[in-house]
């Protein structure tokens, strides 16, 4: 879920900027940003396990599938209602919960992967250094490989002071990290996935366990409310 950034290659800073949703290319959000900040939360995480174990239970859909629309941000508080949405909607609610926390922490937009697809993440500073968060990958455990940040480009971020917004454009990074970084880093990335997969054996089994409590308990509630 965690990950420390490789400075070489991502900018954590940024320069501020005005307002860059309101420009013609770029994510739109749904509403005023302030709406994502002011409204108070149900959900109150007391650390960041807790993060993560609100985030376990919670499903990735997408906006076309959850809302028959392009994008739609959700607010904070309707996500950990539902809890579905896309990235933007699970960032948006584990962002306000690491500034709950105390956390310098901002919502980033961004892009993602080989091709490039749009994302949304968290970032906060801590001692001088920037980790990011994917409250997406936080079945994977608290912490991910720091290469795996390789696949992250932010673009714009925002923060929250308490009172005000600010908005950052980020420098794209488009040279490949120090060879040195890589071979230093490696061994934690190998580390990281053979552990993973070597424990998919159990791990298979309980999610379709998981899976199969829930669907019944739908069922269930399917049978009592074709009684009325």
């Amino acid at each position: 879920m965690i990950a420390e950034v490789i400075p070489s290659s991502y900018d954590a800073e940024g320069k501020k900027v005005f307002r860059p949703f309101d420009r013609r290319k770029g994510p739109r959000p749904t509403f005023p940003l302030g709406r994502y900040v002011s409204h108070p939360l149900t959900v109150h995480c007391h650390s960041i396990e807790d993060i993560r174990k609100f985030l376990i239970g919670c499903k990735a859909v997408s906006d076309r599938e959850l809302f028959d629309k392009e994008d739609y941000w959700q607010p904070p508080e309707d996500f950990e209602k539902r809890k579905k949405g896309d990235c933007e909607d699970f960032s948006f609610w584990t962002w306000r919960q690491f500034m709950d926390l105390g956390y310098d922490a901002r919502v980033v937009f961004g892009r993602r992967g080989r091709y490039g697809t749009g994302h949304a993440w968290v970032q906060f500073i801590q001692d001088g250094k920037c980790f990011l968060v994917e409250p997406q990958r936080c079945g994977l455990g608290d912490r991910f490989p720091r290469l795996g940040t390789l696949r992250y480009q932010p673009r714009f971020s925002v923060a929250w002071d308490g009172e005000n917004l600010a908005y950052y454009q980020h420098r794209e990074h488009s040279s490949e990290p120090p060879v040195a970084d890589v071979a230093r880093l490696l061994p934690e990335y190998l580390f990281f996935w053979g552990r993973f997969w070597l424990g998919a054996p159990v791990r298979i089994p309980r999610a379709l366990w998981y899976l199969l409590k829930r669907f019944l308990k739908g069922f269930r509630w399917m049978g009592k409310t074709r009684r009325f």
